[in-house]
Formats: C-alpha cells, structure tokens, sequence
C-alpha cells in the first residue's frame, strides 16, 4: 500500500501520506485513517442521506440535495450512497435560472406549439417551440409537447387529409375509398345498359306492331253505314237459284238479256 523513498509515485488510487502511497476510499465511502507502516488506509461506508462518487480520501461523506416542495422542485432520481438526488421542477413549471434552485410558472403554449421539456432546465422562460414539419399540438397547455402525426399507413390506411402543425392527419380505409370510386362509374353503367336495352326494345316493339297496325286501323268501307253493317253486308250468303236463267248477249254493243225467247236491253250501269 505504500513505498518509501525519495521520490513517490502514486497510482491514481493511491494517495501520497507522509513519504508513503496510501489506498484512497472506494465510491460510497469515507477514510476513517490513514495508512501507516504496518496498516492500510482505514474506510467506512457513508450515512445515510449522504454519499460519495468517487475514489477519495476525504473524512466526510455529501449529504444529498432536497427537492424542497415549496420551491416547486420535486425528486426526479433518489439519492444513494454513491449518486446524489436529483431534482426536477414539477409539471407547468421551469427553472429560474441555470442553477435550478427554484422554479416558475409556464406560460401556456399556444396552438402549434409544443412545450420542451429537455429545455426546460436551461432557460428562464417557458420553453414553446413552434411544431416542426410532421407534429402537431391542438392544445393550449404548459406541459403538452409537439405529438407526431398518426401513421396511417402502419394502420393499413390511406391518407384522407393531410396533418399541420395544429391537427393530425385524418385516415380513411382503402376499400371505403375504392368503393367511393367503383359505386358510382357502376352505377353509370348500369343505367347506360338499362337506357340500351329500353331503346332496343322499344324500336323492336315499333317494327313488329306495325303490319298489325295497318291492318286493324283501316276498316273495311262500304257503300253506306258503318264498318260493322259493311262487315256483315260483305260476308258470303248462300245464292239463290233462279229458276228461269237469264242469257246475255250483246246487241248492236249494248247487253241484252234473253229469257224466254225474249229480249230486253239492259241500261249500262
């Protein structure tokens, strides 16, 4: 532990004690007494609420810090033998100055702005910072920073409206906004096909109802009455057989009908 000489070289652990390299205190504790001819350096370990970091050969271990409430700090990492607390300022409130001893009020940030909470410790006023591209911040608040915009397409969306610094992006479904393509141009076509087949069947009714047409709106026209009374006076009777035929001949141009051995002329309708 130690070495006699001249000139005394201790290694970085070591301390120099009267012409001799003593072993300093590990982390966490404090020298009790220092190494003599026949003994080494005399260590204990540190009280509690205090501690020590480093190798050393101090007789006196550091209390730890108080996050007093009332300063508005609170314990952000307990202290221990080797580490002391560290304090923080509690949410809507900042450190006055790079000390950080005590802690102010934030002022609200305003929509587009986020609260930095990593600045926050450094400065002395309430630490908003514009929204970069890609995060949002709908709020008025002293604590809320800049959120991300929603990735829609890790959800299997489609981007329906784009985020800004103030809202975040709006997802739709995929197929919702195929089905907002397809359903219509479906539905132009359906009625295409329907007015077709309307048009071809109405033309096609046209040419076949036509002949019928014709024969069925031109009544037969008789000499006199109706249609009907023409109907019957047309249709076929049995002829009555005249006992004494009648024989026509042609007198000087004019027919002549014979019966009996007589002749008489017939006016010429």
């Amino acid at each position: 532990c130690w070495e006699a000489g001249d000139a005394v070289r201790c290694l970085d652990k070591q301390y120099e004690y009267r012409d001799r390299c003593c072993n300093r205190c590990r982390p966490g504790e404090k020298l009790v007494s220092e190494c003599s001819g026949t003994e080494d350096s005399v260590c204990t370990p540190c009280e509690s609420g205090h501690y020590q970091q480093s190798w050393t050969k101090e007789r006196h271990c550091a209390p730890h810090d108080i996050c007093e409430d009332n300063t508005g700090l609170i314990v952000k990492t307990h202290g221990n033998a080797t580490h002391n607390t560290v304090c923080q300022c509690r949410a809507g409130m900042h450190c006055s100055d790079t000390s950080c001893q005590t802690c102010v009020e934030n002022q609200p940030c305003p929509h587009g702005f986020g609260f930095m909470a990593a600045k926050a410790m450094a400065r002395m006023s309430s630490p908003c910072e514009p929204c970069a591209e890609g995060t949002f911040s709908n709020v008025s608040s002293k604590t809320e920073p800049c959120h991300p915009w929603t990735s829609c397409e890790e959800k299997g969306l489609m981007v329906k409206v784009k985020g800004t610094n103030t809202s975040d992006v709006i997802c739709e479904s995929g197929r919702r906004s195929s089905l907002s393509v397809l359903i219509p141009v479906a539905a132009m076509v359906v009625t295409c096909l329907v007015g077709i087949f309307i048009y071809y069947y109405l033309v096609h009714r046209a040419v076949r109802d036509e002949p019928a047409c014709s024969l069925t709106s031109a009544p037969v026209q008789g000499k006199a009455g109706r249609p009907e009374e023409n109907l019957e006076t047309h249709q076929p009777t049995e002829e009555w057989e005249d006992p004494f035929p009648v024989q026509e001949t042609l007198l000087r141009g004019q027919p002549v009908a014979q019966e009996d051995g007589k002749e008489s002329r017939i006016a010429e309708q």
